[in-house]
C-alpha cells in the first residue's frame, strides 16, 4: 500500500440510527469530501438504485470479490445479508490525501480497525436514547415482521455495548435534531484534519 495522505472517517452505528442521515447531510454541505458506496447481496429497498447508495450484488458476485480481497472489510448482517466495503475507491482518494467518510456496522468498524493504519482512521459512533426510539425510526422505512425487528434489535444491543469501547468518538443521534448530530460529526472530521 501506498503512503496514503488522507483519512478515512468511519459512521458507525446499528440499523435505524441515523447513519444514512448523517452521511447524506454530509454530501449536500461537503460534496468534496469522498463518500464510496457499499457492495450488498440484499434487496433495494423501495426507490433505491444500484450505484447510488449500493452496489447491489448477487451473493455469487459478493463471494467472488472476498476471494479476490477487493474488500477492505465485510460481513453477514442481521445473519442474512452480505454488506462489504470495496477497498480501491478508498486507498486511491486517500493516496491523493481525501478526506473519505464511509457508513458501517460495528462489525465493518471491528474489521478495518484490525486492517487499516490508525493515523489514517477515525471511528464516529452514533448513539440513540433508548431502544424505543430506534424501533420507531426502523419501523418509519416500512413494515417489518417481528422476528426482524427482534433480530436488529439484538444486533444493535451488541452494538451499542461494544460502540463506546472501540469508537474514537461518540455522537448523539437524536429525534428531530439531524442538524445537531452533523454539526458534531463535522465538528470532529474538522479537527481530525487539521
Amino acid at each position: 500500500m501506498k503512503k496514503l495522505k488522507g483519512k478515512l472517517f468511519l459512521i458507525v452505528g446499528p440499523s435505524g440510527v441515523g447513519k444514512g442521515t448523517v452521511i447524506a447531510l454530509l454530501k449536500e454541505r461537503h460534496p468534496e469530501f469522498d463518500y464510496p458506496i457499499s457492495a450488498t447481496t440484499r434487496e433495494p429497498r423501495l426507490g433505491e438504485k444500484d450505484g447510488v447508495v449500493y452496489h447491489f450484488v448477487t451473493k455469487k458476485k459478493f463471494e467472488q470479490m472476498i476471494k479476490k480481497e477487493d474488500l477492505l472489510e465485510y460481513a453477514i448482517v442481521h445473519n442474512k445479508e452480505y454488506y462489504g466495503t470495496i477497498k480501491e475507491p478508498i486507498i486511491k482518494a486517500l493516496e491523493k490525501g481525501k478526506t473519505v467518510i464511509r457508513e458501517v456496522d460495528m462489525q465493518g468498524c471491528e474489521s478495518i480497525l484490525k486492517v487499516f493504519p490508525k493515523e489514517n482512521l477515525v471511528s464516529i459512533f452514533l448513539t440513540v436514547p433508548n431502544k424505543q426510539d430506534l424501533i420507531d425510526r426502523i419501523l418509519k422505512r416500512g413494515k417489518l415482521p417481528e422476528e426482524e425487528i427482534k433480530r436488529r434489535m439484538q444486533s444493535a444491543e451488541k452494538e451499542f455495548a461494544k460502540g463506546g469501547k472501540i469508537c474514537d468518538y461518540q455522537v448523539p443521534s437524536l429525534t428531530g435534531k439531524v442538524a445537531q448530530c452533523v454539526n458534531e460529526v463535522e465538528r470532529i472530521i474538522q479537527k481530525e484534519t487539521e
